[in-house]
């Protein structure tokens, strides 16, 4: 199969950034905007920009991590489910079409400026024109999307004279007043043209197709993002200063009205010209794409069989097409363009809040397939605003839109019980949710389902049954690790018994079938000619396999099952365990798995001599001392037991400790001495010292902050702060 070639530039990239925000937004509706706040519109489109800003980033991420998945329905169906990814097809199919159904509104108003049309029939005629673009759409019309950028081009330099005229013409007598409506009212009016940006994200869609995606992609969106809120927001202060208000606020054509005001009628008219060229150049794109939600749902077994029919002559999905065109002839004979432009920003609200929480999702959960290139900065500090913010703009928006998303998402429910029994894939969340998060996203039998794990469906899908039923230590690898044989060979000197089962495992999407990875993979075999290398040197009985996986918990989880092991041994990052919400895998096997775990940071020293044990008094002593001990003798180095205790610690207590200790090392075969240091900062301690040695051994440490405990995000700092490797015991109650 051909891969799509990567040939759009940044250029481009913003080119297409840009067509997708420039339309209604600024040629329909900042009069309706001005009406519910006064002159400070313009600064209404400013904050409206920062609002949309994190889903920008977050749409860079989740699409530099899956260039050809699909778009944001998907990024939500990966994230959560198919539940909420039915939801979200829904709200993007309506938010679209309202969108194209708004531009085709604002075009009919436009038309009539240079056709002699009665206002009460622009509405007629735009549904006369929607008809026209359903048949193109039908019949695949070629080469539509090359006149894309000439549109934009000429929309641009349209823009551009109308500030270049109509800044210096401004009058300060009809700015004011700021505020008309208050603080409140320009809440509200952010909320109002919050849909204007929408289009900045619908480069995603075509992110396998672009140069160097992880850098040109969030930079395009970036600057295309910056550029259009430039255009907004000083073009909305040219209308506030060129137009009184009382005009400006029922004007549905106020790029026309400001340049007839600024350069007379003719002026007036290029301007009507260019606004009737931009908006049916948007709503054509607008069921372009809309249409193809409906039909991407019906192919994941969303909706019915029928809809995902293409035509057999043309290659379009005629059955979507006719329907996105149908709603939205109904929305502009029925709906006025105020509530057509509010229920349009509400369902873009909703789904950019949603992709924000997918980032987050994505991120906690640690799937190994989700690894983008591009990473949104100031995680998750960005991805917590536009959730907020965007709950807060629902807010504002009013009962009405706040009703109509609730509608969608009660239709969205009713639609997957209804198509969805079939769909096979299950959301992230659904594997690494904790408890609070599966009751608000899944069923009961679905939580006991995440609970009871059936074991059976995973050995089939995942395992073929060859693996050692009696190895003491599994060591799951994941591809990540930085080296191999180092990880393997720790397990080697753990291990109490003979044998050591080492598994490769690959994991993927849910779209990705698994018999399609089956074939022999090139660093598999070295991978495996490398360990089998290692068990002769070491003298070692290790078996090698390999697995293809779609949830890499379950089948980390089995395989601790099905070997009856004592360990299990991984690689890891130094990432603290879970939070409320969502917890990465490692999170999950911590609580799950029945074996005792191992956790192995690697920072990259080959030669084992001496070993610091460092223990908080009390947390199993003896047994992290007997795991110690087998890995010094492995490795023949000596051991150091350290405490760190606080320096207002009783000295009878001292006394205890250090005596309970010393006879305890005493059992130890290898060279062994006590440390104890008496320090508040026990991070910077145990990192200074660290420095003297070549493994640290530590128990699973504590959560420490609010962010850590509800989304997983904090670092083991102790872990991280070392200068050597490390190791991580979690010891089960046996």
């Amino acid at each position: 199969m051909k891969k799509l070639e990567r040939s759009l530039s940044l250029t481009s990239v913003i080119a297409i950034s840009i067509g997708g925000m420039l339309g209604s937004g600024i040629f329909v509706l900042p009069g309706l905007a001005a009406a519910k706040t006064g002159s400070s519109v313009w600064l209404a489109y400013l904050l409206a920009a920062i609002c949309i800003l994190p889903a920008a980033l977050s749409k860079s991420e989740l699409a530099t991590a899956m260039p050809s998945s699909g778009g944001t329905y998907v990024y939500i169906e990966r994230a959560f489910g198919p539940i909420l990814g039915t939801i979200a097809g829904i709200g993007l199919w309506l938010s679209l079409l309202l969108k194209s159904a708004f531009a085709l509104v604002g075009f009919g108003a436009y038309l009539s400026i240079l056709v002699n049309i009665e206002m009460g029939l622009t509405k007629y005629v735009a549904v006369f024109f929607l008809i026209l673009i359903l048949f193109l759409n039908i019949l695949g019309v070629k080469k539509v999307g090359k006149v894309q950028i000439f549109v934009v081009s000429v929309s641009i330099v349209g823009l551009a004279l109308v500030l270049l005229f109509g800044l210096p013409k401004v009058d300060p007598d009809l700015l004011k007043p700021f505020l008309s409506e208050g603080k409140m009212g320009l809440f509200t009016t952010v909320a109002f043209v919050y849909i204007s940006y929408a289009g900045v994200t619908k480069v995603a869609a075509i992110a396998g197709e672009i140069k160097n995606p992880s850098k040109n992609l969030p930079l395009g969106m970036i600057l295309s993002l910056l550029i259009m809120t430039t255009i907004y927001v000083f073009t909305a202060f040219v209308l506030v200063g060129n137009i009184p208000l009382h005009f400006l606020s029922t004007d549905i054509k106020p790029i026309y009205t400001v340049a007839k005001s600024l350069g007379g009628v003719y002026i007036g008219y290029i301007a009507a010209l260019v606004g009737v060229i931009t908006l049916i150049s948007m709503a054509n794109s607008g069921v372009l794409a809309a249409s193809r939600f409906p039909f991407a749902m019906a192919i994941d077994k969303l909706l019915p069989d029928f809809m995902g029919k293409i035509h057999a002559r043309y290659l379009t999905p005629v059955v979507t097409i006719v329907m996105t065109c149908f709603v939205m002839a109904l929305v502009i004979l029925f709906l006025d363009v105020e509530k057509i432009a509010k229920l349009a920003s509400a369902f873009m609200v909703m789904m950019f809040v949603l992709v924000n929480a997918c980032v987050i999702v994505l991120r906690e959960t640690a799937a190994q397939w989700y690894n983008p290139p591009y990473r949104s900065p100031l995680y998750p500090f960005v991805q917590l605003f536009g959730i907020g913010s965007g709950i807060a703009l629902m807010v504002f928006l009013g009962f009405m839109p706040f009703l109509a998303v609730l509608s969608i998402f009660i239709l969205g429910f009713l639609i997957y019980f209804k198509f969805g029994k079939n769909a096979t894939r299950t959301g992230i969340l659904k594997k690494y949710g904790h408890r609070p998060a599966l009751y608000l996203f899944y069923k009961k039998k679905d939580r006991n389902l995440i609970s009871y794990r059936k074991s059976q469906s995973i050995q089939s899908q995942n395992l073929d049954g060859n693996l050692m039923s009696d190895a003491g230590v599994v060591v799951p690898l994941l591809g990540n690790e930085r080296s191999p044989e180092m990880l393997v060979e720790i397990a080697a000197a753990i291990n109490k018994r003979d044998k050591i089962q080492v598994v490769n495992i690959t994991e993927v999407p849910n779209q990705t079938f698994l018999d399609a990875m089956v074939d022999d993979n090139p660093n598999i075999i070295s991978l495996e000619r490398r360990i089998s290398r290692l068990a002769d040197s070491r003298d070692a009985h290790i078996d090698f396999e390999s697995a293809v996986t779609h949830e890499i918990s379950d089948t980390i989880h089995e395989l601790s099952d099905q070997t009856h092991c004592d360990w299990l041994v991984m690689g890891w990052n130094g990432r603290a365990h879970s939070g409320i919400l969502v917890g990465n895998p490692i999170g999950w096997l911590l609580t799950h798995i029945n074996s005792d775990f191992a956790l192995f940071k690697d920072n990259g020293v080959r030669h084992i001599g001496k070993v610091l044990l460092a223990l908080r008094p009390g947390r199993k002593d003896k047994n992290f001392i007997a795991v110690a001990e087998r890995i010094c003798l492995f490795y023949k180095a000596s051991l150091t037991l350290l405490h760190v205790v606080p320096l207002d610690m009783d000295p009878n207590a001292l006394m205890a400790m250090e005596k309970h200790s010393t006879a305890l090392l005493k059992k130890v075969t290898p060279d062994s001495q006590l440390e104890i240091i008496a320090n508040d900062d026990s991070i910077a301690t145990i990192s200074n010292i660290s420095a003297s040695y070549d493994l640290l051994i530590l128990g699973t440490p504590q959560k420490d902050n609010w962010i850590s405990v509800l989304f997983g995000t904090g670092k083991d700092k102790y872990t991280e702060k070392s200068a050597c490797s490390v190791l991580r015991l979690t010891m089960k109650e046996h």
